[in-house]
Protein backbone atom coordinates (compact mmCIF):
# COMPACT_ATOMS: atom_id res chain seq x y z
CA UNK A 1 0.00 0.00 0.00
CA UNK A 2 1.34 3.08 -1.01
CA UNK A 3 1.59 6.41 1.36
CA UNK A 4 -0.27 8.99 0.70
CA UNK A 5 2.01 12.56 -0.17
CA UNK A 6 3.18 14.45 2.79
CA UNK A 7 1.89 18.33 2.37
CA UNK A 8 3.88 21.15 1.44
CA UNK A 9 4.91 22.92 4.28
CA UNK A 10 3.55 26.62 4.50
CA UNK A 11 6.27 29.23 3.18
CA UNK A 12 8.11 30.86 6.50
CA UNK A 13 6.38 34.20 7.38
CA UNK A 14 9.80 35.83 6.93
CA UNK A 15 9.86 35.04 2.98
CA UNK A 16 6.56 36.17 2.69
CA UNK A 17 7.30 39.88 4.62
CA UNK A 18 10.74 39.77 2.70
CA UNK A 19 8.68 39.48 -0.57
CA UNK A 20 6.17 42.63 0.34
CA UNK A 21 8.84 44.26 1.30
CA UNK A 22 10.61 44.51 -1.52
CA UNK A 23 7.48 44.67 -3.50
CA UNK A 24 6.66 48.21 -1.18
CA UNK A 25 10.56 49.37 -1.96
CA UNK A 26 10.13 48.97 -5.95
CA UNK A 27 6.41 50.89 -5.87
CA UNK A 28 8.27 53.92 -3.35
CA UNK A 29 11.08 54.06 -5.70
CA UNK A 30 8.92 54.36 -9.28
CA UNK A 31 6.55 56.82 -7.13
CA UNK A 32 9.74 58.93 -6.38
CA UNK A 33 11.21 58.68 -9.86
CA UNK A 34 7.61 59.92 -11.51
CA UNK A 35 7.78 63.12 -8.75
CA UNK A 36 11.31 64.03 -10.11
CA UNK A 37 10.53 63.21 -13.94
CA UNK A 38 13.29 61.34 -14.19
CA UNK A 39 12.08 60.82 -17.90
CA UNK A 40 12.89 64.10 -18.96
CA UNK A 41 12.04 68.29 -17.86
CA UNK A 42 8.81 69.20 -19.49
CA UNK A 43 8.96 72.94 -19.76
CA UNK A 44 6.11 74.82 -17.63
CA UNK A 45 3.26 76.38 -19.20
CA UNK A 46 4.17 80.04 -21.03
CA UNK A 47 1.53 82.60 -19.42
CA UNK A 48 -1.52 83.11 -22.33
CA UNK A 49 -1.27 86.87 -23.83
CA UNK A 50 -4.69 88.59 -23.46
CA UNK A 51 -6.79 89.05 -26.16
CA UNK A 52 -5.98 92.82 -28.00
CA UNK A 53 -8.89 94.47 -26.55
CA UNK A 54 -9.89 95.93 -29.83
CA UNK A 55 -10.76 92.78 -30.79
CA UNK A 56 -13.82 93.04 -28.33
CA UNK A 57 -14.65 95.82 -29.08
CA UNK A 58 -18.37 96.12 -29.88
CA UNK A 59 -18.65 99.99 -30.58
CA UNK A 60 -20.25 100.70 -34.76
CA UNK A 61 -17.31 101.85 -36.71
CA UNK A 62 -19.92 104.99 -38.02
CA UNK A 63 -22.46 107.19 -36.08
CA UNK A 64 -26.22 107.37 -38.25
CA UNK A 65 -28.37 110.49 -37.86
CA UNK A 66 -30.65 108.18 -35.62
CA UNK A 67 -27.90 107.85 -33.31
CA UNK A 68 -26.71 111.50 -33.44
CA UNK A 69 -30.57 112.45 -32.29
CA UNK A 70 -30.74 110.10 -29.75
CA UNK A 71 -27.45 111.50 -27.98
CA UNK A 72 -28.69 114.81 -28.70
CA UNK A 73 -25.77 115.56 -30.60
CA UNK A 74 -25.07 118.50 -33.40
CA UNK A 75 -27.30 117.84 -36.36
CA UNK A 76 -26.01 120.58 -38.26
CA UNK A 77 -24.25 118.67 -41.06
CA UNK A 78 -28.15 117.52 -41.92
CA UNK A 79 -29.31 121.19 -42.21
CA UNK A 80 -28.99 121.34 -45.91
CA UNK A 81 -30.93 124.79 -46.16
CA UNK A 82 -28.85 126.43 -44.19
CA UNK A 83 -26.51 126.52 -47.49
CA UNK A 84 -29.15 125.43 -50.14
CA UNK A 85 -32.06 126.79 -51.62
CA UNK A 86 -35.61 125.86 -51.44
CA UNK A 87 -37.43 124.59 -54.33
CA UNK A 88 -33.84 124.93 -56.45
CA UNK A 89 -32.41 121.73 -56.56
CA UNK A 90 -27.91 122.20 -56.50
CA UNK A 91 -26.84 121.55 -59.58
CA UNK A 92 -24.65 118.97 -60.18
CA UNK A 93 -21.10 118.84 -62.48
CA UNK A 94 -19.02 116.57 -63.97
CA UNK A 95 -15.61 116.52 -65.46
CA UNK A 96 -14.71 115.54 -68.53
CA UNK A 97 -14.76 111.99 -67.71
CA UNK A 98 -18.10 112.22 -66.57
CA UNK A 99 -17.06 111.99 -62.62
CA UNK A 100 -18.84 113.67 -60.26
CA UNK A 101 -17.14 117.12 -59.21
CA UNK A 102 -17.61 116.91 -55.44
CA UNK A 103 -17.94 120.74 -54.04
CA UNK A 104 -15.71 122.29 -51.77
CA UNK A 105 -18.26 122.40 -48.85
CA UNK A 106 -18.84 118.68 -49.11
CA UNK A 107 -14.50 118.34 -49.24
CA UNK A 108 -14.73 115.21 -46.67
CA UNK A 109 -16.90 113.15 -48.93
CA UNK A 110 -15.26 110.71 -51.41
CA UNK A 111 -17.61 109.07 -53.78
CA UNK A 112 -17.33 105.08 -54.60
CA UNK A 113 -20.74 103.43 -54.62
CA UNK A 114 -20.96 100.25 -57.05
CA UNK A 115 -18.30 98.23 -59.12
CA UNK A 116 -17.20 100.85 -61.76
CA UNK A 117 -18.73 103.51 -59.79
CA UNK A 118 -21.98 102.76 -61.73
CA UNK A 119 -24.31 104.14 -58.46
CA UNK A 120 -21.89 107.80 -58.12
CA UNK A 121 -24.43 110.16 -58.94
CA UNK A 122 -26.52 112.35 -55.66
CA UNK A 123 -29.71 112.05 -57.25
CA UNK A 124 -29.49 108.12 -56.91
CA UNK A 125 -30.21 108.32 -53.22
CA UNK A 126 -30.71 112.16 -52.41
CA UNK A 127 -34.15 113.41 -53.06
CA UNK A 128 -33.56 116.52 -55.66
CA UNK A 129 -37.00 118.04 -54.96
CA UNK A 130 -36.76 117.95 -51.17
CA UNK A 131 -33.07 117.81 -49.53
CA UNK A 132 -34.33 116.88 -46.02
CA UNK A 133 -35.52 113.35 -47.16
CA UNK A 134 -34.01 110.29 -49.06
CA UNK A 135 -35.81 108.72 -52.13
CA UNK A 136 -35.78 104.87 -52.68
CA UNK A 137 -35.17 103.67 -55.88
CA UNK A 138 -39.09 103.57 -56.81
CA UNK A 139 -39.11 107.26 -55.84
CA UNK A 140 -40.35 107.21 -52.09
CA UNK A 141 -39.24 109.64 -49.39
CA UNK A 142 -37.25 108.04 -47.24
CA UNK A 143 -36.27 110.12 -43.81
CA UNK A 144 -32.79 109.83 -42.40
CA UNK A 145 -33.32 107.75 -39.53
CA UNK A 146 -34.32 104.97 -42.02
CA UNK A 147 -31.34 103.96 -43.69
CA UNK A 148 -32.63 100.15 -44.32
CA UNK A 149 -35.42 101.60 -46.01
CA UNK A 150 -32.90 103.16 -48.92
CA UNK A 151 -30.44 100.61 -49.11
CA UNK A 152 -33.30 97.39 -49.56
CA UNK A 153 -34.81 99.48 -52.20
CA UNK A 154 -31.76 98.08 -54.21
CA UNK A 155 -29.99 95.57 -51.93
CA UNK A 156 -32.93 92.76 -51.93
CA UNK A 157 -30.75 89.79 -50.90
CA UNK A 158 -28.52 91.74 -48.31
CA UNK A 159 -31.68 93.51 -46.63
CA UNK A 160 -33.48 90.00 -46.52
CA UNK A 161 -30.15 88.70 -44.83
CA UNK A 162 -29.84 91.87 -42.46
CA UNK A 163 -33.91 91.23 -41.13
CA UNK A 164 -33.10 87.90 -40.82
CA UNK A 165 -29.95 88.55 -38.78
CA UNK A 166 -27.66 86.94 -41.00
CA UNK A 167 -26.10 90.42 -42.22
CA UNK A 168 -24.94 93.07 -39.75
CA UNK A 169 -24.95 92.43 -36.40
CA UNK A 170 -27.43 92.33 -33.51
CA UNK A 171 -26.56 92.44 -29.59
CA UNK A 172 -28.58 92.10 -26.81
CA UNK A 173 -30.88 89.08 -25.28
CA UNK A 174 -32.07 86.30 -27.35
CA UNK A 175 -34.82 86.31 -24.70
CA UNK A 176 -36.76 89.19 -25.21
CA UNK A 177 -38.12 88.95 -21.73
CA UNK A 178 -34.82 89.85 -19.84
CA UNK A 179 -34.03 92.87 -22.39
CA UNK A 180 -34.02 94.06 -25.78
CA UNK A 181 -32.05 92.97 -28.97
CA UNK A 182 -30.02 95.64 -30.66
CA UNK A 183 -29.74 96.03 -34.66
CA UNK A 184 -26.98 98.26 -36.16
CA UNK A 185 -28.27 100.32 -39.07
CA UNK A 186 -26.44 99.85 -42.56
CA UNK A 187 -24.76 103.20 -42.33
CA UNK A 188 -23.04 101.71 -38.74
CA UNK A 189 -21.01 99.67 -40.57
CA UNK A 190 -20.87 101.21 -44.38
CA UNK A 191 -20.57 104.62 -45.89
CA UNK A 192 -23.30 105.66 -47.75
CA UNK A 193 -20.90 107.15 -50.47
CA UNK A 194 -18.14 104.61 -50.67
CA UNK A 195 -19.62 101.57 -48.83
CA UNK A 196 -16.82 98.66 -49.59
CA UNK A 197 -15.52 97.48 -46.27
CA UNK A 198 -11.81 97.44 -46.67
CA UNK A 199 -9.84 94.01 -45.24
CA UNK A 200 -9.65 94.03 -41.24
CA UNK A 201 -6.52 92.18 -39.19
CA UNK A 202 -8.10 88.75 -38.04
CA UNK A 203 -8.06 88.48 -34.36
CA UNK A 204 -5.84 85.54 -33.02
CA UNK A 205 -6.53 82.01 -33.46
CA UNK A 206 -6.59 79.70 -30.07
CA UNK A 207 -3.96 79.03 -27.95
CA UNK A 208 -2.96 75.32 -27.53
CA UNK A 209 -2.30 73.96 -24.17
CA UNK A 210 0.84 72.15 -25.37
CA UNK A 211 3.63 73.74 -27.95
CA UNK A 212 2.68 71.97 -31.28
CA UNK A 213 6.14 72.11 -32.80
CA UNK A 214 8.67 71.44 -29.78
CA UNK A 215 11.99 72.01 -29.63
CA UNK A 216 14.18 68.44 -29.96
CA UNK A 217 15.12 67.10 -25.98
CA UNK A 218 18.89 67.61 -25.85
CA UNK A 219 21.15 64.38 -25.01
CA UNK A 220 21.77 63.70 -21.32
CA UNK A 221 25.77 63.80 -20.56
CA UNK A 222 27.01 61.10 -19.60
CA UNK A 223 28.44 60.77 -16.12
Amino acid sequence: METPPRPTPPAPAGRTNLWLGGVTLLFVALAAMFAKNLWGHVEPQKPLPLVDKKFLDTTPWRKTYADLVKAKEDLSDYDCYGCHEKGKPPPIRFDDKHKIIIPKEHSNIVMGHGSHDRNDHCWNCHNEQTLVTLQARAGQDVKFDNIPALCGSCHGPTYRDWEAGAHGRISGYWDRKRGAAERLSCANCHNPHAPRIGGREPAPGPHPLRDPHPAPATAQPAH
